[in-house]
């Protein structure tokens, strides 16, 4: 199923990188920009075409039937937002103990429009969990996106996360104006 998406992305033009994730069992995931609801598409057949079981976190909310059923076949993780978002934080690092291949999947931006400030909450569950960052991206002006880079994070949050909007600010989203800006 995966290769057949994956030729229809081609047909219309794309590409996905070919630096895959290589010997890297567990991860953050951050990708950028994220500007449209087809990024999300975009990136499903992508990290098929990886061969990755991407996951996300969605509200626990969302999980009622028969749609809880789509959500977890489509990578969604039920999270309890209700509480405190340091239980977020929690409930995703036991999501990475629980399971030994894992790569969570956060839009920092947290939103399709502009966003100078990111959510932090990617940095503390790599930092808490013990694992890399990956850093991803979608361009929508090359048609191409995947894996760029991997990134340990140094404890150092506000250069790590200036870093990671350096290389995502390269990347042209499909609204440009709600990109990721370098200077932000």
């Amino acid at each position: 199923m995966g290769k057949f998406f994956f030729r229809i992305l081609r047909i219309f033009g794309w590409k996905i990188d070919n630096r895959t994730p290589v010997g890297v069992d567990k991860a953050v995931v951050v990708v950028g920009p994220h500007t449209s609801n087809w990024d999300f598409v975009i990136g499903k057949i992508a990290f098929a075409h990886y061969r990755v079981n991407a996951r996300f976190l969605i509200k626990k909310d969302l999980f009622f039937f028969p749609l809880g059923i789509i959500l977890k076949a489509m990578g969604g993780v039920p999270v309890d937002r209700k509480k405190k978002n340091k239980n977020i934080t929690e409930q995703a690092v036991t999501y990475f103990k629980n399971n030994e291949k894992c790569f969570l999947v956060f839009t920092p931006e947290g939103t399709r429009s502009y966003q100078p400030h990111w959510k932090r909450g990617f940095y503390y569950i790599a930092q808490n969990a013990g694992v890399p960052i990956y850093i991803a991206y979608i361009d929508y002006k090359r048609k191409t996106g995947g894996f760029h880079s991997l990134f340990v994070p140094t404890g150092d949050i506000d250069a790590d996360i200036r870093h990671i909007k350096g290389i995502l600010s390269e990347y042209t989203g499909k609204v440009p104006e709600n990109g990721i800006r370098k200077e932000d």
